[in-house]
């Protein structure tokens, strides 16, 4: 070991020496004493012109010491790097491909080990005198182990990449061969990839990792290599192969690529090469699987769908041709479901008013269940597919071969649907889930564009239930009635809330009246419920003709209204007899019978009490019954063979009646009250229509106090769409009405704004 104040020849020669057994053999180990003794020496050299320069002040000696020592020392490392790298160099010169990656990981191993050491050996130098020199500007100084990456990459690296992209090309080969099946050395290319890294350099800050040369000489001939390389086999593929089968290979090669990321790729590569990768295999064929969608949906190709949607799902605007296709597909299921329903009715023109409604539910059901189902599964719940296949139910839910130009039609169809589902006779009420049914209705309801027609049909429906008492369970109907509320709000179900209100104090108020008979009245024979409903929320119609009410009952009548109009003055009764059910005894056979009828009927029967047989009009004298209804009672009872009709208008009491049931309903639903009834329901609709436009433009300008006939419009459309769909000419018959009224008047000076009368 050279004394402490050896001069640089001596130093050097025994330094040299150290550091190349380092860089060279170090295999062959390196002993502590030695490692030690070469540290003491480089660390004497550099403080050793202290010695000489004591009198010029401790600050100037340090500056000028470490000045001169620590040049020398760093030229001389510099002088054995680039001898040291020349001959790599010329060992490397007539490698190739496999034969050369090996050669350079091998020596990057034992060269960036043995620079670690030697770094650490000189840890002085850079301490002090590197440190210095970079503070004071000087960039192109750096510590060791940093100036050993810039001469491997100065003298060996850009020599190997200089002859036609040597190094990289051998790596590209490399993963070309693997992207073929063949099996790599994936750790070989791992620690050459990873050198391109380490070769970076940030000359504003050493301490941070650099991608400048791992993008230029390694990422970007890679992303160049693998576009050409896909390009070329998706090309060849599809000529030979069918979409489906290039789907799974896409969906493969999309894998093995991010695999390849995170086997031996720098992970900022990922986004570049899935972006480069997606373009290729997707992109560019985008077009041919866009064509083959409608394919997958025809034949339910699940796994296929699914494939196409993670696909696509990658790039831009790749899925709205499908949601478009998909759109158009429901629209054709839903429409063909039902035109198959009306021409398996018969005539086209007679189905329509005829669609049994459970039928026509059901078929529109199944479309929306199986393409939803489409949705979940193969598009995983995506928010456009939602979106498309919502658009399409609401389109052939309103307008269908079974609505023909009617928009009200299928709002009709589903309420006959939920009533049939809520009645006692109902199967699925006993058997299945009807929870279940009535959330399918609603799966329905929330496409029906006019669902004012829905409410005021469900309305009608729901008071015959509660009359005729033949709801499937109280709880089934409120449940029906909140899924109602959460749809459409409170408002919408109103009607129906306070209808059950009524049943319950008309249950109340039978009982009351009951009791004050007792008090009272001995001689009540007649077993009598009364229903007092409130007219604003009950969608009944009082009988169009006068009604001799029977003697056998004027009695309690009058005794009830007397007993109401006592306990609530000023309220004014209309009696329904329309609606009302009695039971007759039979007295005048061998067996007796319990006949269940109408009021008509029962007005009619008792007729008979006094006589055998009666002429239509004295019927209708005794009755005041209109002869077109009556005539339909008469028949009703003629066809249950309780009055006979042997001659023309002539009715008799037939005392031979047999019947095997004891209780025999006569009640059937009168072919006139059928007819009105949907003329009715529709009569009602346009005229709460006809308010609702007006109570909306009130409240509008109200709010706005001003505004243009245009905006108003739109506004009134907003706002009332969510119930039902307003022609602009209604709008417009509702502008003119409320300016008649006063409500609202034309700016002067304007012809189409209007302002809020106060």
């Amino acid at each position: 070991m050279p004394p402490a104040n050896a001069d640089l020849a001596t130093t050097w020669a025994y330094l040299e020496e150290g550091v190349d057994h380092i860089m060279t053999k170090l295999q062959t180990g390196v002993s502590y004493s030695k490692y030690m003794s070469l540290y003491t020496v480089s660390y004497n050299y550099c403080t050793s012109s202290k010695m000489h320069t004591v009198g010029d002040g401790m600050s100037l000696g340090q500056r000028t010491g470490a000045n001169l020592m620590g040049s020398d020392l760093y030229n001389n490392l510099i002088r054995y790097f680039v001898a040291h790298l020349k001959t790599l160099r010329d060992a490397s010169d007539n490698l190739q491909d496999e034969a050369l990656l090996k050669y350079y990981a091998t020596e990057w191993d034992r060269y960036t080990t043995g620079a670690n050491y030697i770094n650490r050996l000189f840890t002085y130098l850079n301490r002090h005198w590197v440190k210095r020199e970079r503070d004071e500007g000087r960039k192109s100084v750096y510590p060791v182990y940093t100036l050993a990456l810039v001469q491997w990459r100065t003298n060996f690296f850009m020599h190997v990449q200089s002859k036609h992209q040597k190094l990289a090309g051998a790596v590209l080969r490399l993963i070309e061969r693997q992207r073929n099946g063949e099996t790599i050395d994936q750790g070989l290319v791992k620690k050459v990839v990873d050198s391109f890294v380490s070769l970076g350099l940030d000359e504003s800050d050493i301490n941070k990792v650099s991608y400048e040369v791992y993008k230029e000489h390694f990422e970007q001939p890679f992303l160049e290599a693998t576009e050409k390389y896909y390009r070329k086999e998706s090309e060849t593929f599809l000529a030979e192969n069918n979409v489906q089968d290039y789907l799974k290979k896409a969906e493969e090669r999309l894998r093995e690529e991010e695999d390849r990321v995170e086997r031996y790729l720098n992970t900022n590569t990922r986004k570049g090469l899935i972006s480069k990768c997606e373009h290729v295999l997707i992109r560019e064929h985008a077009e041919r699987m866009w064509d083959s969608f409608q394919n997958l949906l025809d034949f339910d190709k699940d796994e296929d769908l699914q494939r196409m949607y993670a696909l696509l799902a990658r790039i831009a605007e790749g899925l709205e041709p499908l949601r478009k296709k998909f759109e158009e597909h429901v629209k054709r299921a839903g429409l063909a479901a039902v035109s198959k329903l009306v021409s398996e009715g018969g005539d086209s023109a007679e189905a329509s008013t005829e669609a049994d409604p459970k039928a026509y539910v059901d078929a529109m059901l199944e479309v929306h269940h199986k393409n939803s189902e489409t949705v979940t599964r193969s598009f995983r719940g995506e928010a456009g597919f939602v979106a498309s296949l919502d658009k399409a139910c609401r389109d052939f839910v309103n307008r269908n071969d079974a609505t023909g130009t009617s928009t009200t039609k299928s709002p009709e169809l589903l309420a006959k649907h939920a009533d049939v589902l809520l009645r006692k006779s109902n199967k699925v009420a006993e058997e299945e889930d009807l929870e279940g049914a009535l959330n399918k209705v609603m799966i329905l309801f929330k496409y029906i564009e006019d669902k004012d027609v829905f409410q005021t049909f469900y309305t009608t429906k729901l008071s015959k239930r509660l009359i005729h008492g033949v709801s499937a369970s109280d709880e089934a109907e409120a449940s029906m009635i909140s899924k109602l509320k959460e749809a459409c709000g409170f408002e919408y179900t109103n009607k129906l809330q306070r209808m059950f209100t009524d049943m319950s104090l008309s249950k109340d108020l039978t009982d009351q009246f009951k009791e004050r008979m007792q008090q009272n009245h001995d001689d009540m024979d007649i077993n009598f419920s009364i229903m007092v409903l409130g007219t604003n929320f009950w969608p009944l119609n009082p009988p169009g003709h006068e009604f001799i009410i029977p003697a056998d009952i004027l009695p309690v009548y009058e005794r009830f209204t007397k007993y109401y109009q006592q306990k609530h003055s000023g309220r004014k009764l209309t009696w329904l007899w329309n609606y009302s059910k009695n039971e007759l005894r039979t007295s005048y056979l061998n067996q007796k019978y319990i006949f269940m009828t109408s009021a008509y009927q029962m007005a009619v029967l008792t007729q008979y009490n006094q006589n055998d047989t009666l002429s239509l009009d004295e019927l209708m004298t005794a009755t005041s019954i209109s002869k077109e209804i009556l005539k339909q009672v008469l028949a009703s009872l003629v066809k249950a063979k309780v009055l006979l009709n042997d001659e023309k208008e002539q009715y008799d009491l037939n005392p031979n009646f047999k019947s095997k049931k004891i209780r025999i309903n006569l009640n059937t639903p009168l072919k006139a009250e059928q007819k009105t009834e949907a003329t009715d329901v529709l009569k009602t609709v346009d005229e709460d229509r006809k308010y609702a436009i007006q109570a909306t433009i009130v409240r509008i300008m109200k709010a706005r106090k001003t505004m243009k006939n245009q905006q108003l419009i739109q506004e009134v459309i907003a706002q009332i769409s969510q119930r039902f769909q307003p022609k602009i000419p209604d709008i417009k018959k509702a502008i003119d009405h409320l300016l008649e009224k006063e409500y609202i008047e034309r700016v002067d000076g304007t012809r189409d704004t209007f302002a809020y009368v106060a």
